[in-house]
């Protein structure tokens, strides 16, 4: 599965899916919490907070996307994509155990990038032994 449809298609999916939330992030972020029901209100410091924690999400989800057209950064693409997703899920996961359980929407969003970064860290482990191939 060197260089399948499949894992362009992953990586096209995980690079838009993180530039939505980046992009939310940094540039709305009082509504884009609020639709998962987190209300930053006016505090300055908590947005600046928010925006901040925006950034690399963006910066890496284009670097992600990057990999779903470049074939010498699908593996890099990959691990990235692998790191950024389960972090952010297995973070959650652990704020469910010690803080107990959000709202839906974060549980749904928990699960979703576990799946992701599980997809991502197989979809890597395959292209561990492929040969690298120059970009057409």
């Amino acid at each position: 599965m060197p260089d399948s449809l499949f894992t362009r298609g992953l990586l096209g999916l995980a690079g838009l899916a993180g530039l939505s939330v980046g992009a939310g992030i940094v540039f709305a972020p009082v509504a884009f919490h609020a639709t998962s029901g987190i209300h930053i209100g006016s505090d300055v410091n908590l947005a600046n907070e928010m925006r901040a924690a925006g950034g690399p999400i963006l910066a890496g989800s284009l670097f992600i996307l990057a990999g779903a057209v470049r074939h010498r950064l699908i593996r890099p693409a990959l691990a990235l994509a692998t790191l950024l997703y389960l972090s952010y899920g297995a973070a959650r996961l652990v704020s469910m155990a010690v803080d107990g359980s959000p709202g839906q929407a974060l549980v749904l969003v928990a699960m979703l990038e576990c799946v992701i970064g599980a997809a991502c860290g197989l979809a890597l482990l395959a292209h561990r032994g492929s040969p690298a191939r120059k970009d057409v």
